[in-house]
């Protein structure tokens, strides 16, 4: 199977019976991205992490004790 990074426009190949590759051709909103730019997005968002400058916005949990 022939894929195309999102970012860098790149085409690779894929086994076609790889997990991949089957999520790519069964759900149409699943993108691919090649290793180099997987590695460099994860490696500056440790970067952005460590600095403080990272906002991870998570869902605000109630805790009713009558639910428990």
């Amino acid at each position: 199977m022939r894929v195309k990074c999102v970012i860098c426009d790149t085409i690779e190949k894929i086994d076609d019976s790889c997990p991949l590759a089957k999520k790519l051709q069964n759900r149409l909103i699943h993108t691919y991205m090649c290793t180099s730019c997987d590695k460099r997005i994860g490696d500056n968002t440790k970067k952005r992490h460590k600095s403080g400058n990272f906002k991870l916005f998570r869902k605000y949990e109630v805790h009713d004790q009558y639910l428990d």
